[in-house]
């Protein structure tokens, strides 16, 4: 039986590749990459409907080596959306390789995103990673140049689509035909294109050029204040609260309030001592985000006395 390992990103392309393909009664095996920046909660929950099971690969480490130094342009925020492709187009390769699957499978559409998704860009992945004829994008296909599975004969080109640009008519139209009744609105996954994160990531990097995956994440929790290299994260809510006792580090020293309702702050020193008045101005800062403060003030700490 013909095996595809699809790319798969949950959204309505990947959805309707997996159902063409599988139309063409070719074993379709999704696969999901995960980062620090992206996640796969969208496919797995719209991959139960297609009744495939799913592969998750933490791509975490090395995507955060690109992060830092892409080879290519990044797009408005910190996202270098060619490079990241590759990366993962190329890990797809080896599994593809190692399992022994017939080809790898794409939701892409020809100009859908005119930045990383090109004939120029496409090229550039299949010859950089010695994949020609081997990504098959059923959408896209029959404007695009024949493939190896389709030149042996695992894939009709007559079922493939002819699909370009943004509109997503054609899309929309297949829903019908292969009677998918929910499916995700487009949306960016990815919160490297988010601007205001996007300026947080890039000063932490030219802060702390070694920071890791903790130091990422909990960019997302709260508002970030730096004292030369002393980073001050006070959360927002207490979603964030939570998330910055869970990105906690072992020698960071966090206040909570005991007695009133506030924020929490996290202290982090990256290596570097510190010292009671940042702790003091952390308790300012504290204290300026909180309501209905007591006469009396209890804040906890996991300084060791």
């Amino acid at each position: 039986m013909t095996k595809a390992l699809l790319l798969f990103s949950g959204g309505l392309d990947s959805i309707l590749v997996a159902k063409i393909l599988m139309e063409q009664k070719i074993k379709v095996v999704p696969v999901c990459f995960k980062s620090l920046f992206f996640g796969c909660s969208l496919a797995q929950k719209t991959i139960k409907d297609l009744g495939l099971k799913l592969k998750i690969v933490d791509i975490s480490k090395k995507h955060l080596d690109i992060i830092k130094n892409p080879k290519r342009s990044v797009g408005k925020g910190m996202n270098p959306c060619i490079d990241c492709h590759l990366f993962m187009i190329k890990t797809a390769k080896e599994i593809m390789i190692r399992d022994g699957y017939d080809f790898l499978a794409t939701g892409e559409v020809l100009n859908e995103r005119p930045f990383s998704q090109n004939r120029n860009v496409f090229t550039l992945v299949e010859k950089e990673l010695d994949l020609e004829g081997l990504i098959l994008r059923p959408l896209s296909a029959k404007l695009l140049p024949i493939t190896i599975p389709e030149k042996k004969g695992l894939v009709k080109r007559s079922k493939l689509f002819d699909v370009s640009g943004k509109s997503r008519k054609t899309q929309i139209a297949l829903t019908k035909k292969f009677k998918i009744k929910d499916f995700p609105s487009p949306a960016g996954g990815c919160i490297l294109t988010d601007i205001n994160y996007a300026k947080k990531l890039k000063y932490l990097f030219n802060k702390i050029p070694d920071c890791d995956s903790s130091d990422c994440l909990i960019l997302k929790n709260g508002r970030i204040v730096w004292d030369k290299k002393i980073m001050l994260v006070i959360g927002r809510e207490e979603r964030d609260n939570r998330q910055i006792l869970k990105l906690k580090k072992p020698n960071d020293i966090v206040l909570e309030p005991d007695n009133f309702a506030g924020p929490t702050v996290l202290i982090r020193g990256f290596g570097k001592e510190i010292k009671k008045a940042m702790i003091d101005k952390a308790v300012e800062l504290l204290l300026s985000y909180s309501k209905k403060i007591p006469q009396e003030i209890i804040i906890k700490t996991s300084l060791k006395k």
